[in-house]
């Protein structure tokens, strides 16, 4: 079984997919006492290997189904492609692990509402990308409001375009199929941060195009070969939060580029200039009423030097209370049906109301995480 709740001691994690995202985790578990990464798996075997030769510390590569067995793993790391998530974590949860994963939860609404059923069942818990949110960036930015430095909020606005990830991903194929598009990409950073900061939506009005039939790859092995698109690649809406407060969000693999915020927040006081939600740091800058200059405030709250996996801390550190983690399934089935409520929106004409609610995680104080003499001895 995963790790008992109330038990003491490190939460030792597995992690299946050792693709490009993997290092990031690892640079953050080098610094987190309270996370042991023991094993890693992959579909290739060698690569696996080269990520626990490159970390170090004991950790084996392994079988998947090795891996999924093994007795000293409390926790499944889901690092593969979105649509193997729903696959692996339902195996991970069988197998009577905890489960963390990469955005999005699933592929489909349905299929998180297996893993969050599944991992009821299995008295586990299930935790889910972004934990962009938990860093100062997002948090010092949610205390501006929750400080009443612009009053109630009443609107905000997310921007994400980039011309496609087929420029420097070297097999971009699953951004530009069902469950992958800039929607399903990048909006859970954009979506997550807007209920962190506003709080739950309830409903969305949305509009899609599909530009092109094909991306051609531009580097690594595969430079030059031509990919189809069967995915909508702009995505525009505007979410209507359970508060009140409206959100235009766009998302693009279309355009170049952007002078636009990548989140503002506006309120009667003031309008907060919010940083990139797919960074865990970041400058907050607010400009008030009756002001003639943008000022950038103080770091105020938010786990300090954060990284990914910083989620996965988080979550160990609930196990055994009542609150779930802050980077949660709850959360992230709530974002997955946000986003696939405005893609049926975009699709249908007509506004659809989100059935799912999620409340606001609760917020994270000024903290530092990090084990400082671990992270030397691992790097030694």
């Amino acid at each position: 079984m995963g790790k008992p709740v109330g038990t003491e001691g490190p939460l030792k994690v597995g992690i299946i997919g050792c693709g490009k995202i993997v290092g990031q985790y690892l640079d953050s578990f080098r610094r987190l006492a309270g996370v042991r990464l023991v094993a890693v798996a992959d579909l290739d075997p060698a690569r696996a290997r080269e990520v626990a030769d490159e970390y170090g510390g004991g950790v084996r590569a392994v079988g998947v189904d090795e891996l999924l067995a093994a007795g000293d793993v409390d926790l499944i790391l889901n690092l593969t492609i979105p649509a193997a998530h729903v696959e692996v974590a339902l195996a991970a949860l069988a197998a009577g692990k905890h489960v963390y994963g990469e955005k999005p939860l699933a592929a489909t609404t349905h299929e998180a509402r297996e893993v969050l059923d599944g991992a009821r069942a299995a008295g586990v818990v299930v935790g889910c990308a972004p934990d962009t949110v938990l860093g100062t960036g997002l948090q010092t930015a949610r205390k501006a409001i929750d400080d009443g430095l612009i009053g109630a909020p009443v609107a905000a606005t997310a921007t994400m375009v980039t011309p496609g990830h087929e420029r420097w991903h070297p097999n971009p194929d699953f951004y530009y199929v069902p469950g992958g598009g800039p929607l399903l990409d990048m909006g859970p950073y954009y979506v997550t941060a807007l209920v962190t900061l506003l709080g739950p939506v309830a409903s969305v009005v949305g509009a899609a195009s599909h530009t092109r039939p094909e991306r051609v790859i531009g580097s690594g092995p595969r430079a030059g070969e031509a990919i189809p698109v069967t995915t909508d690649t702009h995505v525009t809406g505007v979410l209507t939060h359970a508060s009140g407060a409206l959100s235009t969000l766009v998302m693009s693999f279309d355009a170049v580029a952007t002078h636009a915020a990548n989140i503002e927040v506006h309120g009667p006081l003031g309008t907060l200039a919010v940083p990139d939600p797919n960074h865990f740091d970041g400058d907050t800058r607010l400009h008030r009423l009756g002001g003639d200059t943008w000022e950038t405030l103080p770091v105020s709250a938010g786990y300090v030097d954060s990284g990914r996996g910083y989620g996965i801390a988080d979550l160990a550190r609930t196990l055994g209370s009542s609150d779930g983690p802050r980077a949660g399934g709850t959360l992230g089935y709530h974002v997955l049906d946000v986003m696939e409520s405005l893609l049926e929106s975009a699709h249908t004409g007509r506004a659809v109301e989100v059935t799912s609610r999620a409340e606001r995680p609760p917020a994270v104080g000024l903290e530092d995480l990090a084990d400082r003499a671990r992270e030397g001895s691992l790097s030694a």
